[in-house]
């Protein structure tokens, strides 16, 4: 068994019964410099198997897993540290004694696939949220980019624990890349002020669809269904960075574009998650608005989403891009 360590709001029995392997990087000594590298053992190399119903009669009844003990991978016989650490050498291609250290996660080795009548859906590991990163990144590749402004496309790590951490969206790294950027133009520092207030940023974080099998969880007139359209996110507690002002924007480009927009709101009696879009504005005081995919399953190792959703995120992320001075909000 391998020892392993709980990350953000997982769904543990997920994890069960199913290929999985490690991947991430190590550092490494070569030539007297420290250096990382990164690895991914690509093949199936772990499964946590499930107790057998014979052996937990109430195993199918609501139970609370243990995940010092419930979810322990099983690797490989008499495997000791010392042989997990030879394994990793070797798929990285370095001698052992040059591993200084390693930051290594477990992913699902399921591939993802389209499935339904019409293949209108989409399954695979980490839907929430590399839909969005990979949307958005698509979108601003493919639109006509103005050299009269600085588009920018800032994908995060550590969202699901805090964003805390130096690289995370609680950091000061985005507003100190902002300001280099606005000062390696010839901008001073209240130049950079004034194109701060006049900028725009959407929060792009995948979204609850209503659930056919769990229909009450969802809020009774807000309802988001997978390919229905871009959802936009609301909240009175302030969660979501989503307002009037900023709402109008995002409606006007799905406009354009003709795409459906849908709106979310959680049950007023049921607390929901949250984006990066307010811990980025408690940083930089920017106009913004929170948005997202409709998908099923979130936070499983193995989500569920739309086909039409996505391009429709592909082509709004595009449009969004292009806008410049068009519109002001």
């Amino acid at each position: 068994k391998s020892n392993i360590e709980r990350y953000g709001g997982m769904i543990p029995e997920t994890w069960f019964d199913r290929p999985l392997s490690v991947a991430g990087r190590i550092i490494i000594e070569e030539n007297g410099q420290i250096k990382d590298q990164l690895v991914n053992v690509d093949r199936d190399l772990m499964i946590i198997p499930n107790l057998a119903i014979h052996m937990s009669r109430s195993s199918n009844e609501s139970k609370q897993l243990n995940p010092q003990k419930d979810l322990l991978p099983l690797c490989g016989g008499n495997l000791t540290k010392d042989g997990f650490e030879e394994m990793i050498a070797k798929e990285s291609g370095v001698e052992k004694e040059d591993i200084l250290s390693y930051d290594l996660f477990l992913y699902n080795r399921m591939r993802g696939t389209t499935l339904g009548i019409n293949e209108e859906f989409v399954a695979a590991p980490k839907l929430d949220d590399l839909e969005c990163a990979y949307s958005s990144i698509e979108g601003m590749l493919n639109a006509k980019l103005s050299k009269d402004y600085v588009t920018v496309c800032a994908v995060f790590d550590n969202e699901e624990v805090g964003s805390g951490t130096k690289q995370g969206a609680g950091s000061t790294f985005f507003p100190e890349v902002l300001k280099r950027i606005s000062y390696l133009c010839g901008k001073n520092e209240e130049e950079y002020y004034m194109a701060v207030a006049d900028s725009f940023m959407l929060s792009a974080d995948n979204a609850h669809a209503v659930h056919p099998n769990y229909q009450d969880k969802t809020d009774p007139t807000n309802r988001p269904y997978i390919n229905e359209g871009i959802v936009l996110k609301y909240n009175a507690s302030q969660k979501y960075t989503t307002d009037a002002n900023s709402a109008a924007l995002v409606k006007y480009l799905c406009k354009k574009e003709k795409i459906k927009c849908q709106v979310f709101f959680n049950r007023s009696d049921m607390l929901g998650g949250s984006t990066l879009g307010n811990i980025l504005t408690g940083q930089v005081s920017i106009k913004a608005a929170d948005i997202g995919l409709p998908q099923l399953s979130m936070h499983s190792t193995y989500e569920t989403a739309g086909c039409k959703d996505l391009d429709d995120m592909i082509t709004l992320m595009g449009s969004f891009y292009e806008l410049g001075k068009e519109v002001q909000i």
